[in-house]
């Protein structure tokens, strides 16, 4: 007879391609996967470093009250006292006196 020839086989050549392609795949979401849980911790981090509300504004200084100034505030207490004044006039009055 002569030489045999030996076939190809093609079935278990797409077989190994198909095993091949589908490790990749897996290979590729597992990858995927990492990545977007890296970013998700990114994320978390950076919001950590960030204040989460806002500071609260700085004060200002208390009125320096002056001799004038004392005075008008005896004359506001006298004349609220006297019944003059009602109490949120005389509230109103002392507030603008001393700045607040």
């Amino acid at each position: 007879m002569g030489m045999m020839f030996r076939r190809n086989r093609p079935i278990a050549r797409l077989a190994t391609g198909a095993a091949v392609a589908g490790v990749a795949y897996h290979a590729g979401k597992s990858h995927e996967r990492r990545a977007q849980a890296d970013e998700e911790a990114q994320v978390a981090y950076d919001m950590t470093e960030q204040p989460q509300y806002a500071p609260p504004p700085p004060a200002e200084p208390a009125a320096v009250i002056g001799p004038s100034a004392d005075a008008d505030l005896d004359h506001l207490v006298e004349l609220y006292n006297a019944g003059v004044l009602s109490e949120d006039e005389f509230t109103a009055a002392k507030a603008k006196l001393l700045g607040l």
